[in-house]
């Protein structure tokens, strides 16, 4: 059986530790936790899509249907564990985040499911703030001084962003319309639909 590691207090699950443990374990549940474009673009085969906000916004009635071996994933980790941590504040204990995210899943020769190409929102948020940097700074050389305060009010919005693991930027951009998808998850097709586990959090891997 594979192990992530012998320490008990690991959150964190490798691309060939998480490939692994879909053959071996069939009481697996692997939630995405990124939007719904980014899931259709490209996700995990047999994971489910639980969009962060519509998981912070559910977290105790999702808790209550997870079993004992749960995998968090998205682009690269962050989300993953800010859902993490919410489901541990719901007796969630066991939960692993997939290093790498699902590009590095896919790298590593995982199973993914590819659908239409599209940026993912964490290089949107990358391009939206350099181009307001950009644009604060040249700004402030030839439109007027005051104009440089934009690439400072981006400055210590990142530095907010990393300090507390949110980000507005984000969440602003996943709501633009080419970030939605055809049908966004509900309650009711998202946490609803997961099977009810019997099994209880605290895996032994």
């Amino acid at each position: 059986m594979t192990s992530p590691s012998a320490t008990a207090a690991v959150t964190v699950l490798g691309p060939e530790a998480l490939r692994s443990w879909i053959v071996e374990h069939q009481d697996l549940v692997v939630i995405d936790v990124r939007s719904a474009a980014e899931f259709d673009a490209m996700h995990i085969r047999g994971s489910y899509n639980v969009p962060l906000p519509l998981l912070s916004e559910h977290t105790d009635e999702l808790a209550s249907r997870l079993g004992s071996r749960v995998v968090l994933v998205c682009q690269s980790g962050a989300r993953a564990e800010q859902a993490r941590q919410r489901l541990g504040a719901s007796g969630i204990e066991g939960a692993y985040v997939l290093t790498g995210g699902v590009p590095g899943f896919a790298a590593a020769g995982g199973d993914v499911v590819k659908g239409k190409g599209r940026w993912d929102l964490e290089r949107q948020v990358r391009l939206a703030a350099g181009s307001l940097v950009v644009l604060g700074l040249a700004g402030g050389k030839f439109v007027s001084p005051k104009v440089r305060t934009l690439a400072g009010v981006i400055g210590a919005g990142l530095t907010f962003s990393a300090a507390t693991n949110t980000c507005a930027m984000g969440k602003a951009i996943s709501a633009m319309p080419w970030n939605k998808a055809a049908q966004e998850p509900t309650r009711e097709s998202a946490i609803l639909a997961l099977p009810v586990s019997e099994a209880k959090p605290a895996p032994a891997a």
